[in-house]
This record gives structure tokens, C-alpha cells and sequence, in this order.
């Protein structure tokens, strides 16, 4: 079988305040279009790679389900004590087997399911949304597998501005997709909207460029309950000019240990487990930055510099600023368990 091209979203500022819209939550997981032809099952991310080997528990729910062939675009979610759990779903994409069984047996992953692609045979892509959700549903309440959920959704832009308040946790958002609209594979369709937090961070170090002595990017740091400085995540969006200015008053700054927890370097998602060297810094400069999702107490992307705050003391700068998480109970009220 050849992967399906997903749908995809463009990136704007506020849902449309106007009728013939359906609005979803965009879910923090890993987006997976699965196809099943009679006992076969193939499952892709959404460039395309094959994602079966990593989820073997799905693939064997998705054997079990009713009809010959059907074809569904939906999330992998992996839920856990405090809820939904990226990290949990990254470590699935290990390279043993053995590990892999293991973890699908003692976190088991769940696909919400939010579009109908096929069903027996008949290709739906071609049909308008409404139509499209309308049989998803009628499809979803013949199926009795727990770990696979139909992903809310709602024509009425005040439930989807409160789920839009409520990201940042397991939510990175909220998608529009029109009540018309056919699913156009590998075409920016549907719409995105993302709800970007601020937080005061403490530069606790920084990188310079691998050409030139000149700052490249900040290392943010937020002091803990213990009064621990951890190394929260990045900023490197400046200019050249910007870089060239700030770098002499780091410069003055460094001195270790720079962050007295947390420290970068080290594998991470950042640096592909290539250990990268940083210089520390003596905790004085504070900043206000931009981000949009947070997990295991690290920004998940880099940040964006919005102001210095000279008014305020690095100590105040804490860990509490990054709580946004969905709670389990908000996770079970959302889906409606």
C-alpha cells in the first residue's frame, strides 16, 4: 500500500467568527493516517513513514474492527497518570523490538480518530466534512475498542476558543476545517490556531556560532521549589547585528556553574544526542519569551525574545509559569468518558 498525503493546516492568528465551520482539538501526539485491507494494516505519519513497528498494539486493535477495509486519519495519544504523554510516545520510536512490546504493554497507545477517509471499498475523500463526520460517527458506534476514541468536535466557536484556552499541555491547539470542504490529501486545507504563552526566564548561558565568537543563542533557565536554576530551552532568533550587541555583556557574565540543575547538552531532542558546548553564566539577565508548548518541564521548540526585564529579579522567574497541562479529568470530560 501506498501512504496516503494527510490534509494539513496553515497557521493562522484567531479561528473564523463566522457560520459553516467545525472546529477539533489539535491533539499533542503523533499524526497517523491507518488503512486496514482485510487482515492487513499499514500505519504512516504524517511524512510518510511507516509507523506500525512501533505501535503494534494499535495495529492489532485496527485488525479487529468491523469492516473489510476502511481508511482513518486520527492522532496517537499515549495517556499516563497526569495525562497525555509525548514523551512517552517519542520513546515508542526505538530501534529493538523487544523494547518496543515492552513499552506497548505498559503504555498502550490510543488513536483518536477525527476523519473518514474509506469505508468498504468506498472512497469518501471526495464528500463534504459534514458528510464525512456523519459516517465517521455512525462507523465509531459499531466499534467496542478502548483504544480507539472518536475526537470531539463542534460547530460553536465559544467551545472552541475554551479548548483553545486550554492548551499547551495535551491540546497544541485548535484545527478549522470547512463544513463543505472535500479532504484534500497533501494540501493546506483545514486552518490551525495555537495559543502562545509568555514566561520570565533567567539567561543562565549561552552558545556561540561555530564561525565566529558571537553570541548564536540564550539558554533559559527557571529556578525550582529547591531553588534549583533548569535549563528550560532556547532563544536564537536574532539578527546578526543583535547577536554581535549582546555578546559583549555575556561576555562579562560568564561564570559557572551557569545552570545548578537541569543543564543542557546531553542527548535531547535539540541536539540529536550530539553533546554541544555552552558557556555559563552568572544568573543576572532576565527575559520575557514567547513559546507554545512545553513538555517534561522544557520548552518543546525554541522561543521567541519578546523584551528584557530589568524590573524583575531572577528569582522570581520559576518553574509554576510552565503549568499548562489538560488534567486527567479534563482529558476524560473532553472525550466524553
Amino acid at each position: 500500500m501506498t501512504a496516503p498525503a494527510p490534509m494539513e493546516a496553515l497557521l493562522v492568528e484567531h479561528l473564523p467568527d463566522e457560520p459553516g465551520w467545525q472546529y477539533e482539538p489539535k491533539w499533542d501526539g503523533f499524526r497517523c493516517i491507518a488503512v486496514r485491507v482485510g487482515a492487513h494494516v499499514e500505519m504512516w505519519s504524517k511524512s510518510g513513514k511507516p509507523l506500525g513497528r512501533y505501535f503494534p498494539e494499535v495495529v492489532a486493535m485496527l485488525g479487529r474492527l468491523a469492516g473489510d477495509r476502511v481508511a482513518l486519519d486520527g492522532e496517537l495519544v499515549i495517556e499516563v497518570d497526569e495525562g497525555l504523554s509525548f514523551d512517552a510516545l517519542q520513546m515508542r520510536l526505538h530501534p529493538a523490538e523487544s523494547r518496543v512490546r515492552k513499552l506497548a504493554a505498559e503504555t498502550p497507545a490510543t488513536l483518536l480518530v477525527f476523519d473518514l477517509l474509506e469505508l468498504n471499498g468506498e472512497d469518501l475523500k471526495d464528500r463534504p466534512l459534514q458528510q464525512r463526520r456523519s459516517a465517521l460517527e455512525r462507523f465509531m458506534a459499531q466499534q467496542d475498542e478502548p483504544a480507539l476514541l472518536l475526537s470531539p468536535a463542534t460547530t460553536i466557536r465559544g467551545a472552541a476558543l475554551d479548548w483553545l484556552g486550554r492548551s499547551g499541555g495535551a491540546l497544541d491547539g485548535v484545527i478549522g476545517k470547512r463544513l463543505t470542504d472535500s479532504y484534500r490529501s497533501g494540501e493546506r486545507a483545514m486552518i490551525k490556531v495555537k495559543q502562545h504563552r509568555t514566561a520570565d526566564c533567567v539567561v543562565g548561558g549561552f552558545r556561540t556560532g561555530k564561525a565566529s565568537a558571537d553570541m548564536a543563542s540564550l539558554l533559559l533557565g527557571l529556578y525550582d521549589e529547591t531553588g534549583k536554576l533548569n535549563h528550560v530551552g532556547f532563544c536564537s532568533s536574532f539578527s546578526a547585528a543583535d547577536k554581535r550587541a549582546w555578546t559583549p555583556e555575556l561576555q562579562a557574565l560568564i561564570e559557572p556553574p551557569g545552570f545548578t540543575g537541569a543543564k543542557p547538552g546531553g542527548p535531547s531532542r535539540w541536539n540529536r544526542g550530539q553533546e554541544s558546548e555552552w558557556l555559563p553564566l552568572r544568573p543576572a539577565i532576565v527575559v520575557e519569551v514567547l513559546y507554545d508548548q512545553v513538555t517534561s518541564d522544557r520548552f518543546r521548540h525554541g522561543t521567541r525574545l519578546l523584551r528584557r526585564r530589568p524590573d524583575k529579579a531572577p528569582e522570581q522567574c520559576g518553574m509554576d509559569q510552565l503549568r499548562h497541562p489538560l488534567t486527567p479529568s479534563e482529558l476524560k470530560q473532553l472525550l466524553g468518558r
